[in-house]
C-alpha cells in the first residue's frame, strides 16, 4: 500500500471517529439513552459482584515502586473558612462525625481516629483522567468504624461528606464534594480512612487530615477532606440524587477497576 493511500485511509478513519464521537455526545445527552446507560451500569456492577470475590485485594506493591511525585488533583487547597480554620489550628479541633442510620453516632478527634484498628498498604491510584501513581497509605479501617457505630438494618450505602466546595457556582447542595460506596466496598479490607501518606501525615493537597481509600475503584471515589460519614438507605436526599459530586454531573456511580 502506498504512503499516499495510507495517509488517506488514516484521515478517513480519523474523520469517521470524530463523527462517531460527536454522535455519541448527542446520544448520551438523550434522556432515554441516559436511562439505558444507568441500567447498564447496574447490570455491570451486579455481574462484577457475581464473578469477583468481594474480599479480593487490589494489587499491592513494594516500597521501591512508590511514585516519587504523586500528583494531586481536584481540590488541592480548599478555601472554605471552616476548613482553613482547621488547617491553621493543626486539625486539633477537627472531628469525624459518623451518623445517619447508625445506633451509636460517633464524633472522633484525629488522635482518636489514629487509635482505631488500622492498615497500611502500598497501592496504585488510577485517575479517570488517564494517569496513575503508587503511594503508601496508612489509616483506620472503615469496617470496624462502622461496627463501632452500629449500622441499622436499613443502611445500604456509606456517604462521605467533605470540606471542599469544588463548584462555588452550583446550587445549594451541589457545590460541596461528596462520595458514596456500598456496604461491600465499605467492609472491604483495603477500604480505609487514610491519615498518613508515604509515612507522613497527609498534606493538604492530598486530603488532610483524612481521606477515603477504596482501592478497587477509580480516583474520584477516593474522597478527600472527609468531615462526616453518613449511613443511608438511598441517595434521594443528597445533592442531585446520584450518590456523588461527579456522579451528579454524569459520571458513573460504580467506578470499579
Amino acid at each position: 500500500m502506498s504512503a499516499t493511500r495510507r495517509r488517506w485511509l488514516s484521515g478517513l478513519a480519523a474523520a469517521a471517529g470524530g463523527a462517531m464521537l460527536s454522535a455519541c455526545d448527542k446520544l448520551t445527552m438523550n434522556p432515554g439513552v441516559q436511562k439505558t446507560l444507568a441500567g447498564a451500569e447496574g447490570l455491570t456492577r451486579r455481574a462484577q459482584r457475581l464473578v469477583t470475590n468481594r474480599t479480593a485485594l487490589a494489587a499491592e506493591f513494594p516500597a521501591s515502586e512508590i511514585s516519587p511525585d504523586f500528583r494531586a488533583n481536584g481540590s488541592t487547597s480548599p478555601g472554605d473558612p471552616e476548613y482553613r480554620a482547621l488547617v491553621d489550628g493543626g486539625f486539633v479541633d477537627w472531628r469525624l462525625v459518623i451518623d445517619g442510620l447508625v445506633e451509636r453516632p460517633l464524633s472522633l478527634s484525629l488522635a482518636e481516629l489514629r487509635a482505631q484498628p488500622a492498615r497500611t498498604q502500598i497501592t496504585r491510584h488510577d485517575c479517570v483522567e488517564g494517569w496513575s501513581a503508587i503511594g503508601k497509605w496508612s489509616g483506620a479501617r472503615l469496617g470496624p468504624l462502622l461496627d463501632q457505630a452500629g449500622l441499622k438494618d436499613e443502611a445500604r450505602y456509606i456517604v462521605f461528606h467533605c470540606a471542599d466546595t469544588l463548584d462555588p457556582n452550583a446550587p445549594e447542595g451541589l457545590a460541596r464534594y461528596y462520595e458514596s460506596i456500598d456496604l461491600i466496598d465499605a467492609y472491604h479490607p483495603q477500604s480505609i480512612l487514610a491519615y498518613d501518606m508515604n509515612g507522613e501525615p497527609l498534606a493538604v493537597k492530598h486530603g488532610a487530615p483524612a481521606r477515603l481509600r477504596v482501592e478497587r475503584q477509580l480516583g474520584y471515589k477516593h474522597a478527600k477532606y472527609v468531615m462526616r460519614i453518613e449511613a443511608v438507605a438511598d441517595f434521594a436526599h443528597l445533592g442531585g440524587g446520584k450518590g456523588g459530586f461527579w456522579e451528579d454531573r454524569g459520571y458513573e456511580w460504580y467506578a470499579g477497576i
